[in-house]
């Protein structure tokens, strides 16, 4: 399979960190966590999540169970592009570090339980900015439908039955595919580490980052 460029040559000032993985594992805790540290440290630091809060996103988000397939793919794209022209981009070009709860991965995989080919998940999302650190959240299926079932799902992919175990599969062939594209990809599981210690080992690999970054990012 021949990689499709996903972004241009041109990197901004700041950082843009995202986080994936099946509903449940803790994505929103995590980025909760890393976000107060870094701000703790001094770093400005912009949090923000996938769909966005605009018009489109809230469509994606509370559409579910109206839109699917096709549909649901060039709508959560559409506001992905929107969200990276109106709010992600003009962060990073401040030398903010962009915090992203989801992105293309959850696309992937989502999409993907609709029965959208990855291609074809590609194509919609082309030209969209390469993360510097793509945070993939993974752990035993079982543990993840335990704390789904505990918090309830958001949408009726968390409602299916089998959601943890065909996200965690379709997750591990996003990293695969991620990876073969050139994307900085990060698996953590999280089947037993406390959130805190999650967060700890990403902050610890942002910081990395921003040493061999612009000054402009610290």
């Amino acid at each position: 399979m021949i990689g499709i460029p996903v972004d241009g040559p041109q990197r901004l000032p700041g950082v843009l960190i995202t986080l994936d993985g099946p509903g449940g594992v803790g994505k929103s805790t995590a980025a909760r966590l890393i976000a107060q540290t870094l701000e703790s440290a001094g770093a400005s630091v912009h949090a923000t999540s996938q769909p966005s809060r605009a018009t489109l996103g809230e469509l994606a988000r509370h559409g579910t169970d109206t839109y699917r397939g096709m549909a649901l793919a060039c709508l959560c794209a559409a506001d992905r592009h929107h969200q990276l022209d109106t709010e992600i981009l003009p962060a990073l070009r401040e030398g903010r570090i962009v915090l992203c709860d989801r992105y293309v991965a959850s696309s992937l995989v989502l999409q993907g339980l609709d029965g959208v080919p990855a291609e074809v998940v590609w194509q919609l999302n082309h030209g969209v900015y390469r993360p510097d650190l793509s945070i993939i959240l993974t752990g035993d299926p079982q543990v993840i439908d335990g704390r789904l079932r505990a918090r309830g799902g958001h949408s009726r992919f968390e409602r299916a039955e089998d959601n943890s175990e065909q996200e965690t599969g379709l997750y591990a062939r996003a990293i695969t595919d991620l990876r073969h594209r050139g994307w900085p990809v990060v698996p953590l599981d999280t089947t037993t580490d406390a959130p805190e210690t999650i967060a700890a080992t990403i902050v610890s690999r942002v910081q990395h980052i921003l040493s061999e970054k612009s000054p402009a990012c610290l």
